[in-house]
């Protein structure tokens, strides 16, 4: 699980896409500007292949918003997918 209190990357996110892992799943955050709005969208696949090497089709995306509460709300729902689709990370072990 990632813990929320010791995953501090939106100022990372703000120049730079952050991907990590975390048994089996794979995740990057990025900053997506849409006109006057900034939104902090994660991506989240199942291992072993990097971003770009993975289907596109094996990807989930969800948007937040770019601030703290945002990337707390980011972590719960990677967190929920995680557990929520165990057998999907577990293939890779």
């Amino acid at each position: 699980m990632i813990e929320k209190d010791k995953f501090h990357v939106l100022n990372y996110v703000k120049k730079e896409e952050y991907t990590g892992s975390m048994d089996g799943m794979r995740y990057m955050l990025r900053k997506k500007v849409e006109g006057e709005e900034t939104k902090l969208e994660v991506t989240i696949w199942p291992e072993p292949f990097g971003y770009a090497a993975t289907p596109e089709k094996k990807k989930q995306r969800m948007e937040f918003g770019f601030h703290e509460e945002g990337l707390e709300e980011a972590v719960d729902w990677m967190n929920a997918q995680y557990e929520g689709q165990k057998a999907l990370w577990d293939v890779v072990k």
